[in-house]
């Protein structure tokens, strides 16, 4: 291999920002945050969070006029 031609590898940890779970990884970045993890991701976890998209379809029904039980 080439010397100076490849980025530097770190042994980082990845912080969630949701949950605040934290987990060591490799990158050529100093430092990783995300959004969810697979400890609070919807899909591993089996359970929903409908808290903030409750308030979007609220705002959506009322600005089209549309009542609960039009919906279904």
């Amino acid at each position: 291999m080439k010397k100076d031609v490849h980025p530097k590898y770190y042994k980082v940890t990845v912080t969630c920002s949701t949950c605040g779970n934290t987990f060591e990884t490799g990158s050529t970045s100093k430092e990783i945050k995300v959004d969810t993890c697979a400890n609070c991701h919807p899909f591993y976890t089996g359970k929903q969070k409908f808290i903030a998209a409750a308030g979007r379809i609220d705002k959506f029904n009322k600005r089209y006029n549309i009542k609960e039980n039009e919906q279904k």
